[in-house]
């Protein structure tokens, strides 16, 4: 079992930039895949990127790519997302999760946090 608990939301105006941290507990955290999502109110949720259990394998969506990278730290049992270039259509709850797997993967993932909230306008 993994909980998982995401910090680091808030409010940036266009082409701004925001970290987000997500911290793991309970379970071995380099036994799993770490993943970030989003969701936007009435769309359904998306993947964002995903970073396997070492951190030098990363995959990220092609509407993010070149802006956004994902990260962990297994010393610190956490996972990042630095968010650069923030654009009006990035805003949305972003969420945290873990899959029982040490590859990247796009999903499926069997915990989640319960997200932060992103908003990005002037």
């Amino acid at each position: 079992q993994v909980q998982l608990v995401e910090s680091g939301g808030g409010l940036v105006q266009p082409g701004g930039s925001l970290r987000l941290s997500c911290a793991a507990s309970g379970s071995t955290f380099s036994n799993y895949a770490m993943g970030w999502f989003r969701q936007a109110p009435g769309k359904e949720r998306e993947f964002v990127a995903s970073i396997n259990w070492s951190g030098d394998s990363t995959y990220t969506a092609d509407s993010v790519k070149g802006r956004f990278r994902i990260s962990r730290d297994n010393a610190k049992n956490s996972v990042y997302l630095q968010m650069n270039s923030l654009k009006p259509e990035d805003t949305a709850v972003y969420y945290c999760a873990a899959a029982r797997i040490r590859t990247s993967t796009t999903g499926p993932y069997d915990y989640w946090g319960q997200g932060t909230q992103v908003t990005v306008s002037s």
